[in-house]
């Protein structure tokens, strides 16, 4: 398993390269810059994509200043080449991607270009709400759906699978964002009940709160926006959960231990679980990554919650590079780890499987 380890750790390197290569080349063809951003708002008109509608006078802007710059027009090329300087633009993109490269091998991921603070800093400021949403959705959905999985997969063909089926498909079928729109509806005092918080993880007053009244306020806050981040991945895991463990019961080796007079619970969790579970294990790294660092941009926007989703669509709509390919280094990273803790799962529930022997 050491060997194994070890090779998917080297992996990591050329995987993150090729992430950072076609992510680094895309955002060269993309018009509206970091420095089209800052001559927009120069010029009074406050967004660069207003420049690119194809009507009004700024069609052909920097014309008059020699500048390729959209918004450029009337501004000396002295003040654009100097913003260019400051922006690291001024040399070529492979130098400037192997600079990127070195300063992120280190961990250095500079600072953002339009708030003043770092890009590492300004993730750790964001993290908790991408914590709150990540964990305790993907917590909440394999507690309820696993066992829930299990007994439509034992009574399958009854009432009880056909009602949960339907809630499920219903479940689903709900965008989160309308689901979020509902609860806060519901329940956030939008027409019938104020029974939750609307926005923030925590209240004014969280400080001068105990330690049980802190616990409290903070559940009291996280609960609508994580039921609107769960419900998709809830029914999705539960449908896999039992399709899974369908196939495993109709197999021999079940027969056999129950023709030895094995309980159903012994048989269930004593050899169906470590089979059945492996697809769902597999699940674990895209549901977890998906929630923790892509988030719900509008479910963050409804519930007033500032976390990554947030600021990755800022950092792209700002053109925010630092921003954008410091987190996408550091999640792409976390990501691969995540992917290698779930292999060494897969041997943790189940010892016969060795990857060391199938790649030899």
């Amino acid at each position: 398993m050491g060997a194994y380890i070890l090779r998917r750790l080297l992996l990591v390197i050329p995987t993150l390269l090729g992430i950072m290569i076609i992510n680094f080349a895309l955002v060269q063809f993309v018009p509206g810059g970091p420095i089209e951003q800052i001559l927009a708002n120069l010029e009074g008109r406050g967004d660069v994509f207003e420049s690119f509608s194809g009507g009004g006078g700024d069609a052909d802007f920097g014309n008059d200043s020699g500048s390729d710059y959209v918004g450029a027009r009337g501004l000396p090329p002295e003040f654009i080449a100097q913003l260019e300087r400051e922006f690291g633009f001024d040399k070529p993109p492979l130098e400037r991607f192997l600079n990127m490269m070195w300063n992120y091998m280190r961990f250095d991921f500079g600072d953002s270009y339009f708030r003043s603070i770092s890009v590492f800093d300004l993730v750790l400021e964001k993290m908790p709400v991408s914590i709150t949403l990540g964990l305790w959705s993907t917590l909440i959905a394999y507690l309820i759906s696993i066992p829930l999985g299990i007994k439509k997969a034992v009574r399958d063909g009854t009432p009880f699978d056909t009602w949960t089926s339907g809630a499920i498909i219903i479940g689903y079928a709900i965008p989160g964002f309308l689901f979020a729109i509902l609860l806060i509806v519901l329940f956030a005092g939008g027409s019938y009940f104020r029974i939750f918080p609307l926005r923030g993880l925590t209240s004014a007053n969280f400080a001068d709160l105990s330690l049980i009244g802190k616990i409290l306020d903070y559940l009291w806050h996280i609960t609508l926006p994580v039921l609107a981040s769960t419900i998709s991945a809830f029914a999705t895991l539960t449908l896999l959960t039992k399709n899974s463990f369908l196939d495993e019961i109709k197999k021999q080796y079940v027969i056999t231990a129950k023709a030895k007079g094995l309980s159903e619970s012994r048989v269930l969790y004593g050899h169906v679980f470590r089979n059945a579970m492996l697809i769902v294990i597999s699940g674990f790294p895209a549901l977890f990554i998906g929630v923790f660092f892509g988030g719900s941009l509008i479910i963050e926007t409804l519930f007033s919650l500032d976390g990554l989703g947030r600021l990755g669509f800022e950092a792209a709509v700002a053109r925010d590079y630092p921003v954008v390919f410091g987190t996408l280094f550091a999640f792409s990273l976390i990501g691969l780890v995540v992917g290698i803790l779930t292999d060494i799962t897969y041997v943790f529930i189940d010892p016969r499987i060795d990857f060391e022997a199938r790649n030899t």
